[in-house]
């Protein structure tokens, strides 16, 4: 990867909320072990029981998350699949697609974990938006 396109990678994973307070060092890491991927709309990313082997980010398009008895939308910035991370051999709760044409960043488990232990501010800015989301699950 070429210097300017290392610094935009750097500036585009700063865009993302969850990634924002992290070093440099954090976000390279990021950027070396994560893998962007697209998807169509309908595109079934994950399904209940399933187990969970990375946290999805939300680059660009949105997602429907069907949870049982209540439908969400995630776009941009938010992320999803981290709940199965935060247990060993967890499995998925609910089922998430695409709901219009997607960019998406996927982090593996064990990158996951390393990135959490190396910067503690990620697992907090992850428990702010986990609480907003349990906070908000009885109002949908």
């Amino acid at each position: 990867m070429g210097e300017s396109s290392a610094r935009e990678s750097l500036a585009n994973l700063r865009r993302v909320p969850l990634f924002a307070g992290l070093s440099d060092g954090a976000l390279g890491r990021i950027a070396e072990t994560s893998t962007e991927f697209e998807a169509g709309t309908g595109h079934v990313l994950v399904q209940p029981r399933q187990a969970g082997t990375g946290l999805f980010v939300i680059e660009e398009g949105s997602v429907t998350v069907e949870l049982p008895g209540r439908k969400l939308e995630l776009g941009p910035g938010e992320f999803f699949g981290e709940l199965a991370l935060l247990r060993e051999d967890d499995t998925h709760i609910a089922r998430v697609c695409a709901a219009s044409p997607c960019r998406l960043l996927a982090i593996r488990r064990d990158d996951f974990d390393g990135l959490l232990e190396e910067e503690p501010h990620l697992a907090v800015s992850m428990l702010k938006v986990l609480a907003e989301r349990l906070a908000n699950k009885d109002r949908a």
